[in-house]
């Protein structure tokens, strides 16, 4: 029998998330409903005693949104901007189901619109999602009939602008009226920020300076929930979730970078070629940045290992090695055998040992989970990397300008 799934109680004095088991058949049944799988729901951290005042019951929070989303099943642009606001609080990961069974019809019945706002945002949301829809065909009917500018009262219109904004960079090539949508957007957004109220005017600025779709989601998501905050109507429940999200992602990502760091000082490079760059914070950036979410945490872990090596490798051939040592050192990797590094200076057998095992675990993973082994892949890509390193290795002690040989 399978045991039951924890329940997540998060508390906003402590910041502190607390697992706790749940036993209760009801919560099983719960669980199970509608074929969902829970364990989505579930993030492992760690156990607490005791329970301080302000609780948030993650589970609850979750049913709570589950409740928004079902009374507005009727309202086509209610439902459409509670959506929206899910995707930009990074939270909408926890209601897929919910979300994918009212898209196609919630937003095409609002896509053929003659509201800015409504039209925009559909086809955003469903461009999004991958289904086929034309900027042109929403774009035209805000434009003149005999031109492909954008007609003139819809500058007053600031929640329209905010949403043709958006829709502007999701241009897959060739669409014409998005760049002018781009255009004629961020003019008049731009110009009406001096007589918004403090509130919606941060939010224009926040959004021309860092469009949506060309920022980091987590980041964008303080700004979108500060944002929520200020308005007369607001989603409590959906705030109180997106603040949990953002305290749970922030614990995983500093004990991912905990985890890091103690290998980092394990391996003892930083200590044995002082002269290499001690940066595992940015590092980190790399993989936190391309990979989100907690199903990819032990990835992170791994790319991040894997960027610090390539930086290792990159100071001993711009600082330390010498150009034989440096030939030695690729011939080795292209080898991949232990044995191979035998020859190598110490500092060299250290990284080439680090860089060696941590390939192969991070192989025997992918093995395991996957059913290949991409070993030999990783490898040549390692060799490509050393050999182009070689090379710019080479024009250095040539004392050739880099840019001059680029050139020709």
């Amino acid at each position: 029998m399978f045991a039951a799934p924890a329940r997540i109680i998060f508390s906003f004095s402590s910041m502190e998330p607390l697992l706790l088991a749940t036993n209760s058949p009801a919560a099983a049944a719960n669980n199970s409903r509608q074929g969902r799988h829970r364990g989505d729901f579930i993030r492992p951290m760690a156990m607490s005693n005791s329970l301080l005042r302000n609780d948030f019951d993650l589970q609850e929070g979750l049913t709570d949104v589950q409740k928004i989303l079902h009374q507005r099943q009727k309202n086509a642009r209610e439902m459409m901007i509670t959506i929206d606001n899910l995707k930009r609080l990074c939270i909408d990961h926890y209601f897929k189901e919910e979300i994918e069974s009212v898209m196609s019809s919630t937003c095409m019945d609002l896509i053929h619109s003659d509201d800015l706002f409504d039209a925009t945002l559909a086809f955003r949301l469903l461009r999004e999602a991958g289904h086929d829809v034309s900027a042109n065909d929403v774009s035209q009917r805000f434009t003149k009939d005999d031109s492909c500018e954008f007609k003139l009262p819809l500058s007053k219109d600031i929640r329209g602008l905010l949403s043709l904004h958006d829709m502007s960079h999701l241009n897959i090539g060739g669409e014409a009226l998005l760049y002018k949508a781009k255009e004629f957007s961020s003019k008049h957004l731009a110009s009406a920020i001096r007589y918004l109220e403090p509130s919606l005017a941060e939010y224009v600025r926040q959004s021309l300076d860092h469009p949506y779709h060309l920022s980091l989601m987590q980041y964008k998501a303080r700004h979108h929930l500060t944002y929520l905050q200020s308005l007369p109507i607001r989603d409590t429940a959906v705030e109180k979730l997106a603040v949990t999200e953002f305290q749970l992602n922030k614990l995983m990502h500093q004990k991912e970078i905990q985890e890091i760091k103690r290998w980092w000082m394990d391996l003892g490079l930083v200590q044995e070629i002082p002269i290499v760059r001690d940066q595992v914070l940015k590092w980190y950036m790399w993989s936190m940045t391309t990979l989100q979410g907690y199903s990819f945490s032990r990835y992170r872990v791994e790319i991040t290992k894997i960027i610090a090596l390539i930086y290792v490798v990159d100071d001993i051939f711009d600082l330390v090695g010498t150009l034989e040592e440096l030939s030695h050192f690729t011939e080795a990797v292209k080898v991949w055998n232990t044995a191979a590094a035998d020859s190598l200076p110490s500092y060299m057998r250290s990284c080439y040992k680090a860089l060696y095992t941590i390939t192969n675990e991070i192989a025997d993973m992918a093995k395991q989970e996957h059913g290949l082994n991409p070993v030999n892949h990783l490898r040549k890509a390692w060799v490509v990397l050393f050999d182009a390193f070689m090379v710019e290795a080479k024009w250095l002690t040539m004392d050739q300008d880099v840019t001059k040989v680029l050139k020709h």
